[in-house]
């Protein structure tokens, strides 16, 4: 065991600012602008303006007939999710979820009344939906599907065909689909991104996204929602959204400010992601040194900012990966999130951000490696 005097690296969350990740100047001064008049409430959806930034933005990822109305501002996207499950479930309601998700979905679903039903993504197909698992899992109380594109915590991006195929699903059984896009800049390889709400206008989609990751603000809790596709039969639905914006009174209006801003100015997440950019750095170090540790396997990431390793069960015969979690950080100070607390059924993976610069990164993988390689000698002892 290492001196428990070394310090904890802390891998287990998205949280940018940590990490020397700064919003980007042009949001700070503008908030620092703004904040004199950002004392009063807004509107219950938000501020008109920032709305139809939105719009436009909505308009560039070619999702169509969006109006300032179908725009929800919201104290980050998790609030308005958490705001459009309620809206919609009731006791037996289903929704379908990702293995594995983030997992505000799984238990925003539960919070609502609904039940969370988990259809497996595929490891083997660099973890895209399984179409046919979300076929079988279909039934009479199914509601809606989530996707989660791109992919926390596996850092998969999906190409258009299979988007396709989800809404084909979706048309098919009336569901609505709940598209999670707050990683949609973030993307690797000169990857681009769909929107699943580009792809038809027959079919409700409820897109969210926010200022969190593309723009480094997590603290600023700014997100949107945005209502596009066949509204036609979805009124009391969309009045169930009103009703519960209207009881928050209004979303922070500091960070609803900031939203113009960022979608107006320069989009600085790309130099970040391109060849050579810092994010782009360090995913390409923590693929290579998780890819060199025994036992160990990994798909690696297109998008967003996490892998998801997998542990070779027959090399590291783990019964609780909660328990391994903690040993690693008791250990060797090194917090991971188990892959169970992502909804995986097996307790086999877990989840590790590539935030740190490259010599805390190297650091840190070496002590995963250092605390593996324990593990199997003392097995094998």
């Amino acid at each position: 065991m290492e001196d428990s005097g070394q310090s904890i690296i802390k891998l287990n969350i998205g949280n940018l600012a940590a990490f020397g990740l700064d919003a980007p100047d042009d949001i700070i001064h503008g908030m620092i602008r703004d904040l004199p008049n950002a004392a009063g409430y807004t509107d219950s959806k938000g501020l008109i303006a920032s709305r139809e930034a939105v719009v436009r933005y909505s308009r560039e990822k070619q999702i169509s007939g969006v109006t300032v109305d179908d725009v929800f501002l919201g104290n980050g996207a998790s609030e308005l999710i958490t705001m459009a499950l309620n809206a919609l479930l009731d006791r037996k309601d289903e929704i379908l979820v990702p293995a594995p998700d983030y997992p505000l979905w799984t238990a925003a679903t539960s919070l609502s009344g609904g039940k969370p039903i988990h259809y497996i993504c595929d490891e083997s197909s660099e973890w895209l939906p399984d179409l046919a698992d979300i076929r079988k899992k279909i039934t009479p109380q199914t509601r809606g599907i989530v996707i989660i594109n791109p992919n926390n915590p596996t850092g998969a991006l999906y190409p258009t065909e299979l988007l396709q195929g989800i809404v084909d699903i979706a048309r098919e059984h009336q569901l609505i689909v709940f598209s999670d896009e707050i990683y949609d800049q973030t993307l690797f390889d000169g990857q681009s991104h769909t929107s699943i709400a580009s792809l038809a206008d027959d079919v409700l989609f409820i897109t969210f996204n926010g200022l969190s990751k593309n723009y480094r603000c997590c603290g600023y809790r700014a997100g949107w929602m945005i209502v596009s596709g066949d509204k036609r039969r979805a009124g009391d639905y969309i009045e169930g959204l009103n009703m519960l914006a209207s009881m928050r009174l209004c979303a922070n209006t500091p960070g609803q400010l900031a939203i113009q801003t960022a979608l107006s100015g320069h989009q600085s997440i790309k130099d970040l992601v391109a060849p050579g950019g810092r994010l782009c750095v360090q995913r390409d170090l923590a693929y290579d040194l998780l890819s060199q540790i025994p036992g160990v396997s990994v798909v690696k990431p297109k998008a967003a900012l996490y892998m998801f390793p997998r542990l070779d069960s027959a090399i590291y015969p783990i019964s609780d990966d909660q328990q391994f979690a903690c040993e690693l950080l008791s250990e060797e100070k090194v917090l991971i999130v188990q892959g169970t607390g992502f909804n995986w059924p097996q307790p086999d993976h877990f989840r590790m951000v590539f935030l740190p610069e490259v010599s805390g990164l190297t650091e840190a993988i070496g002590r995963i490696a250092r605390f593996l390689e324990r593990y199997r000698y003392n097995r094998l002892s």
